[in-house]
């Protein structure tokens, strides 16, 4: 049986493009695998807290000194659990400010740990989390993948570069773009998401 990590991080909800896609990714796998096991996470609804200086120095290694790095560990320690457990992490990823939303920032924050997902050695960074898949669906409300504002884009860079820090390469981004050009570029951009979902899971 196959397990799926599901990481949703729109502030909208039920009105969100990237969760809505997101279900369509999972049902379609689910239709592939009737009992594949999801492990579901609602990163906007539920947002890890931010790092802090306990958060900090608790998930750097060594014995928890407080309760609060107690709990910082712990989630830390939840977290990873999860996400070792996974096959196949898909994620939902709105651009805010031609970034991600800061409460998936946090969850990378929170599992990007030395030693636990990747490790240094003399010849650089390496990440332990080799034998996974990763399929991210981006919304955005222009057009970053090619033109003027592809040098905006700071939301695909940073999650190639933050899943690759782990040794996630094997990566599918799906796009749905051009959402706020009007409601007919809204429809052409969320039909061919669904087209390359159907190539490609």
């Amino acid at each position: 049986m196959s397990t799926v990590l599901v990481l949703t991080s729109s502030v909208l909800g039920d009105a969100s493009v990237s969760n809505r896609l997101v279900e369509e990714v999972v049902a379609r796998l689910r239709s592939q695998e009737p009992d594949l096991h999801v492990i579901a996470r609602d990163l906007g609804r539920n947002p890890p807290p931010h790092l802090t200086i306990d958060a900090a120095v608790a998930l750097r290694g060594g014995d928890p000194a407080n309760a609060d790095q107690a709990e910082a560990r712990a989630l830390s320690d939840n977290l990873v659990a999860e996400l070792k457990a996974a096959n196949t992490v898909i994620i939902g990823a709105p651009m805010y400010n031609f970034g991600i939303p800061s409460t998936l920032k946090s969850w990378f924050d929170h599992v990007l740990r030395a030693g636990v997902t990747f490790q240094y050695s003399a010849s650089g960074a390496a990440g332990l989390l080799t034998e996974k898949r990763a399929i991210v669906i981006e919304s955005r409300g222009g057009l970053y993948s090619e033109g003027p504002a592809q040098a905006m884009d700071a939301q695909e860079p940073h999650l190639r570069a933050l899943l690759g820090f782990m040794g996630i390469t094997d990566v599918t981004f799906i796009r749905a773009e051009r959402l706020a050009l009007g409601a007919e570029a809204h429809e052409q951009a969320i039909g061919a998401a669904r087209a390359r979902i159907v190539q490609a899971v």
